[in-house]
């Protein structure tokens, strides 16, 4: 028994020193770069299969065909990556939503050029690099995570790299090349993924999906680590290794030895299952806190406006129908996937959640599906095909859950973290499963059977499914979630319910993937865990975004061509081709579409015509014999118009409104407010109160605790004691959307607008997120009271200046009817008359009952606007009283005059 011990302990070490150089390289590329290279499996993968063909299929000998791919292939690759997709991005300060969006086409792309190259099939051929010896693998990882321990700590390159890391832009500042820091991780992190694949290959058989999608699962390592200790990387990689090698000897017996034993072979899974739902905020603090979750930039989306191209995807749809039966086999998959790409239009495109585990209930929407006709699932006797599927789609629908709860706590990369985890749980433990679906078999509806009989219900439930989506992206529940999409603290602060909403988007995505899952499997008459394993997920989502997220005929076009592209041509093809756009997303960031209309506008254009300095004369004397030209019939002249010269900025108004908060409430008050930051006392018994009526302005050095105590009023931060009273009622614990809907309303310093809206539609989510009874009639009176009128409505918020926006802004925030209103430094940005024509509005509001707090850093406004200013200092309140005393008091210290942190 010990012997057999020893011999499983050594094969632990040797899975547990292969994961430990993965998430070494994870994260180093991390922490040099702030990219989580999802596409680290794929470049092991290919690193592999480089190894093979120069070694087996070209008898290099096996050390020089080593050296070639370690030393030229693994870092050229890390460095082509750097230069031609991540740098791009990072140049243009993309957030990790589409960093990761390039990420994952590096791995679709990478995965299809794979298969494309060497075929689908898996080859057991793959040589082995090192001895069969556990020990020198364990040695070459430590060796490997010593070395970057000693390079980070004691040489100047490490000081650079902690420098890159702690703030990127202070460190150019400070003579730092952040580029050539950036490239050496590439290039160290792709050796090490090589290595990885390398090492893989011989324990595995070698296949352009499998050895990236075990790649991915060790991630957990990386994640355990918080993406920043090498030691605890290597720690937590053996030790999961040799347990996940002992586990092999337990065999409890009973019905439950199945999920036991594979629990047991996937401790990886588990381990990515419990830590990526830990680390919350990945890459939040790179974006700020006010980055949005959204899964990409919006990227031009294909026209669902546009009649004449629903007229072509309508006639695609139908054309099947004309075709033999025997054609028919391919295209009956289209309407099914059409309809899981559509969970990811209402999750990712207008939720802004990333989410890829979308496979998972598609999966589990047909493997339900399945249980139910079969007679199978626990309790429930057989049932017809069409209410087999539309149980499973009941069932499955609550488990979106399970992905929403997490994407509650965490942002951007920690819940595509949590999501990816989920969906390669659901894989392992399930789909690839004997005990859950040996001998399933999915039969169509009755008097549905026939191939083109089929292919009109798909169509059926396809144009059903539209509708519902159509629905959920129009009126105030499209509104509110395009608002959680664009800016989520915006969005709380409209009063946008975000966690209900979130559980809802993704309630509501599990649902139309599992009805699309289950369609698909009736398309395929079977149930087969490869149409929904993991990779397949993370390719729908990469094709959903880079043809327009938050577009319905984005998502037909991807299923169009997800399933066409691998039909008519070698496996792989439709990875390459999305891989390719996502790729190219850094560089299109209005998407394909919009790239294709620009070049054939800019091929097909009509050159101007311009007259020679002889016409030109002509035409003066023409124009003098004429006399003055008249209009036309048709109301055009027979001369160029002179441009008309821009409107003039037509400032706010000078004069009051009609009365917008009749309410004389909305009394807040701060009492003994405490808040610290990693031990750090930010407030320190904090005393404030804004009255009705009046305007409070706070004001204070760098770093005095102004922000802080800011969010602590409008609940974006809890604060450690003290309590928060909104009319005497405490709301300390109260959530920033619940604080809205009770009358409290905030703008933002950094603007907080809803980029996929326009003008009246962002001011409309706040009047109707408040609770207000005439959204319609506030939505009115805000823009009146901005001067938000004329074309200016109707208006995308893009483009629009400065001055423009904090009006949008604050209009929103009006519309709400709020008793209380926080402004944070609303002056930024404005010039000086639309700073004047600012102070007459919030005179106004105060006049009309509302009470404000003002945290800004003019103290000319302030003096000009403010009854009673509070000044603060090291987390405390210093002074307080009516604006010119204090002002005056205060004047004298050097700090004041620094702008307010």
């Amino acid at each position: 028994m010990s012997s057999l011990s020893y011999d499983l302990t050594l094969a632990g070490l040797a899975v547990g020193s292969a994961a430990a150089l993965t998430g070494i390289g994870l994260i180093v590329t991390y922490r040099a770069t702030g990219v989580l290279n999802f596409a680290h499996g794929a470049v092991a993968m290919v690193c592999a299969y480089v190894l093979r063909q120069l070694a087996v299929g070209w008898n290099w000998p096996l050390p020089l065909a080593a050296a070639v791919t370690l030393l030229l292939v693994a870092p050229g690759t890390g460095l082509a990556l750097d230069r031609a997709v991540f740098r791009p991005l990072a140049v243009s300060g993309a957030g990790p939503a589409r960093t990761l969006v390039a990420s994952l086409g590096v791995f679709v792309l990478l995965v299809g050029g794979a298969g494309l190259l060497w075929g689908p099939g898996a080859r057991a051929d793959a040589p082995a690099l090192l001895p069969d010896d556990p020990w020198v693998q364990l040695g070459t990882a430590v060796t490997l995570a010593a070395g970057v321990a000693a390079v980070t700590r004691w040489t100047r390159f490490g000081r650079e790299l902690r420098a890159v890391v702690d703030n990127r832009p202070l460190a150019v500042l400070g003579g730092i090349d952040a580029d050539r820091v950036a490239a050496a991780g590439w290039a160290f992190g792709s050796f090490t993924a090589g290595l990885t694949g390398i090492l893989l290959a011989p324990l595995l058989r070698l296949d352009p999906y499998g050895l990236p999608l075990l790649v991915m699962e060790v991630m957990a390592v990386a994640v355990a680590a918080g993406l920043r200790s090498l030691p605890v990387a290597v720690a937590v990689a053996l030790c999961i290794g040799v347990a996940q090698s002992q586990l092999t000897r337990l065999h409890p017996g009973g019905s439950l030895e199945p999920l036991v034993q594979a629990v047991g072979a996937n401790l990886f899974v588990v381990a990515l299952l419990v830590a990526a739902p830990v680390l919350r905020g990945l890459g939040s603090a790179r974006t700020g806190p006010a980055a949005s979750d959204g899964a990409a930039p919006r990227t031009g989306p294909l026209p669902d406006h546009d009649g004449r191209a629903w007229l072509v995807c309508g006639i695609l749809f139908l054309l099947p129908l004309g075709f033999a039966g025997g054609d028919l086999r391919t295209a009956v998959q289209v309407p099914a996937l059409g309809v899981v790409l559509l969970s990811l239009v209402v999750v990712t495109g207008r939720g802004g959640q990333i989410s890829l585990g979308q496979a998972a209930y598609a999966g589990l929407g047909a493997l339900f599906t399945a249980l139910l006709a079969a007679g199978r699932f626990p309790g429930v006797p057989a049932v017809p095909g069409l209410l087999a599927l539309l149980l499973a789609v009941l069932l499955t629908a609550p488990l979106g859950l399970l992905t929403g709860r997490p994407a509650l706590r965490g942002h951007g990369l920690a819940t595509a973290l949590a999501t990816l985890a989920f969906g390669v749980a659901v894989s392992r433990f399930v789909f690839d499963q004997p005990y859950a679906t040996a001998g399933l078999t999915l039969d169509r509806p009755a008097s549905f059977t026939a191939d083109r009989a089929y292919y009109v219900l798909e169509l059926a439930l396809l144009g059903l499914a539209l509708l519902a989506v159509a629905a959920l992206r129009r009126g105030r529940t499209g509104r509110a979630l395009a608002a959680m999409r664009d800016h989520e603290p915006g969005a709380a602060a409209a009063g946008v319910p975000v966690p209900a909403l979130k559980l809802a988007a993704f309630v509501v995505g599990a649902a139309l993937a599992a009805l699309g899952g289950g369609m698909l499997g009736m398309a395929l008459r079977t149930f087969d865990a490869t149409s929904y394993d993991p990779v397949r997920g993370l390719l729908w989502f990469a094709a959903v975004v880079v043809l327009g997220a938050d577009s319905l005929l984005g998502a037909l076009t991807a299923a169009v061509l997800l399933v066409g592209l691998d039909a008519g041509a070698a496996g792989g093809a439709a990875a390459a081709v999305i891989g390719v756009l996502a790729v190219l997303a850094g560089r299109l960031p209005h998407g394909p579409y919009a790239a294709l209309r620009d070049a054939a506008a800019r091929l097909f254009a009509v050159p101007e015509v311009r007259l020679t300095p002889l016409g030109a004369r002509v035409r003066e004397r023409l124009a003098v014999a004429r006399g003055p030209v008249r209009a036309s019939a048709e109301g055009s002249t027979s001369e160029h118009r002179a441009p008309r010269a821009p409107a003039p900025h037509r400032p706010l108004p000078r004069t009051a409104p009609s009365p917008v908060s009749p309410t004389p409430a909305g009394r807040l008050t701060a009492r003994a407010v405490r808040a610290r930051y990693d031990g750090f006392t930010a407030l320190d018994g904090v005393d404030l109160t804004v009255a009705p009526g009046r305007i409070t302005a706070l004001i204070g050095p760098n770093g005095a605790g102004k922000s802080t105590l800011f969010h602590c009023l409008c609940g974006t931060l809890r604060p450690a004691g003290g309590r928060v009273l909104l009319d005497g009622a405490d709301i300390t614990r109260r959530s920033a959307h619940a604080r809205a809907r009770l009358g409290l309303a905030r703008t933002f310093q950094q603007l907080a607008v809803f980029e996929g809206l326009n003008v009246t539609e962002n001011v409309r989510v706040g009047a109707e997120q408040s609770g207000v009874s005439d959204p319609a009639a506030a939505t009115t009176r805000a823009l009146d009271l901005l001067s938000l009128d004329g074309p200016l409505r109707t208006a995308p918020v893009a483009g629009l200046d400065t001055g423009t926006l904090r009006r949008v802004e604050l209009a929103r925030a009006v519309a709400g009817r709020p008793r209380t209103l926080l402004l944070d430094e609303p002056a930024a940005g404005l010039d000086s008359a639309e700073v004047a024509a600012l102070a007459d509005v919030l005179r106004t509001l105060a006049a009309d009952g509302t009470a404000l707090l003002v945290v800004e850093h003019d103290l000319d406004l302030v003096a000009g606007l403010a009854d009673t200013v509070y000044a603060m200092a090291a987390g405390r309140i210093v002074a307080r009283g009516p604006a010119h005393q204090v002002l005056a008091e205060r004047g004298r210290s050097a700090g004041l005059a620094e702008p307010g942190a």
